[in-house]
């Protein structure tokens, strides 16, 4: 498989695994072992971001891995982190790399960076963490 059919494959998971909810589409493109940690959490992350948009900014591709630069955004309509809905449009960026062979994504879940701690700002959260969320101050 050369790098574009590897980009090809990892542009279908932003754009119909996680864009479109699509997880019939991660048992065609995933490693089984992969597939269960993606169809797991994307309804989670669906149920909390109903709206869940990734833009991928740069698809960067070379032997066996891709890199890919995106900005999602959402709005926050159901629990998330610990987090209880907002009603607030967000938006973070995110670098991820995953490792493609024979047209399946073989790894990657461990190898990204998401702006985790500006979402948690964005929603509100307090600065001990999402725990305290919607608590008082003292407790």
């Amino acid at each position: 498989m050369d790098v574009e059919w590897n980009k090809s494959v990892v542009r279908r998971l932003w754009e119909e695994v996680w864009n479109q909810a699509d997880l019939a589409v991660a048992d065609q493109i995933f490693d089984e072992a992969y597939a269960a940690h993606e169809k797991a959490f994307v309804p989670v992350f669906r149920a909390a971001f109903p709206d869940s948009h990734h833009t991928v900014e740069d698809l960067i591709a070379e032997g066996d891995k891709v890199v890919t630069r995106f900005t999602w955004s959402g709005t926050h309509r159901g629990e998330f982190m610990g987090v209880p809905p907002t009603g607030r449009r967000v938006a973070v960026g995110g670098i991820w790399i995953h490792r493609v062979i024979g047209g399946r994504i073989v790894e990657g879940r461990d190898w990204g960076q998401v702006d985790w701690l500006g979402l948690l700002q964005q929603l509100g959260a307090p600065p001990g963490g999402p725990s305290s969320a919607g608590q008082s101050p003292g407790g």
